[in-house]
């Protein structure tokens, strides 16, 4: 795992699009609580699915859009610095081979 805490303090790669990702994310935390909701109530298994599929399918739209705000936040400003842009590049290769295997 990346130490965060050895990073100096800059601006993330989506504050221009934070409201959108928080809105997504409190949207995704009201599905999970009706997929709650939905197990105590003893609902259809086929419609909980459905419905952890779509959570699912919500929390990948906001890792793509946090992925692509880093893709060209973080990675236009090393352009000017090999090594550092070599650096955000591994990162970023490594994020995204997370997001395929889950």
């Amino acid at each position: 795992m990346t130490d965060h805490a050895a990073r100096p303090a800059t601006i993330p790669g989506y504050i221009d699009h934070k409201d959108t990702h928080l809105t997504r994310l409190r949207r995704i935390e009201g599905q999970i609580r009706g997929l709650q909701r939905m197990v105590e109530t003893d609902s259809y298994c086929i419609d909980i699915l459905t419905q952890v599929s779509a959570a699912t399918k919500a929390l990948e739209a906001v890792a793509l859009g946090l992925l692509d705000d880093h893709l060209r936040h973080c990675l236009l400003h090393a352009a000017n610095d090999p090594t550092e842009l070599e650096k955000k590049l591994t990162e970023a290769s490594s994020a995204i081979a997370r997001l395929v295997r889950s």
